[in-house]
């Protein structure tokens, strides 16, 4: 599956707070905490129900389900670092019943679905893990210098991938100052996955 890490460079280093953070502001009425909240989870969110190829539009509303079952459950959230999870399990609780109903109302057979959340499946779990592994990788690269961060992103994540000297050129580099610096821009992250036990 590829990554599409749009927003990491959207969001300033600087501004990046905790999940506790993040929560707590929540719960005191921050639009603005939300907003930064949905925006560091929306891949994971948007993920799960397009692994149950479900349409655009049956996402969509999934994606607001959630969102809204996040909020109606915020104060009763009893860890906060099992945000990610909690969102996964529940994005994935929606989707299945979907899918069954949609099932169920248009055809003449049930089409099981790629995994169900309420089975302690491996697939399930599998899945989840990377959904959690992925998320976990976002968080690492807002994290890095600004810099550190654009590199990355240019020589991992876009397709087609650019060569060094378009690399370079976009961040005022040197050609051969690429290989040393993706070098250390790597160590920094790997350090920061270790940090969260990725």
């Amino acid at each position: 599956m590829k990554l599409k890490p749009d927003a990491l460079k959207r969001v300033p280093p600087a501004r990046i707070a905790s999940d506790d953070e993040l929560v707590a502001r929540c719960l005191e009425g921050d639009q603005h905490a939300w907003a930064a909240l949905v925006e560091k989870y929306k891949e994971v969110v948007w993920s799960v129900p397009l692994r149950y190829r479900l349409s655009p539009e049956d996402c969509a509303d999934i994606f607001q389900a959630v969102w809204l079952d996040l909020f109606a459950e915020l104060r009763n959230l009893r860890q906060v670092k099992a945000l990610r999870a909690w969102l996964i399990t529940t994005t994935a609780h929606r989707c299945y019943h979907w899918k069954k109903r949609l099932h169920g109302k248009n055809s003449t057979h049930v089409v099981e679905p790629e995994w169900d959340p309420e089975d302690t499946n491996p697939s399930f779990l599998q899945m989840k893990l990377q959904f959690e592994r992925q998320q976990m990788l976002r968080d690492a690269m807002l994290h890095l210098p600004e810099r550190c961060r654009e590199m990355i992103h240019m020589l991992f994540f876009e397709e087609p991938v650019r060569p060094y000297d378009e690399v370079a050129r976009s961040l005022g580099l040197a050609v051969g100052s690429i290989g040393f610096i993706r070098g250390r821009c790597l160590k920094r992250l790997r350090e920061l996955l270790e940090g969260m036990n990725f």
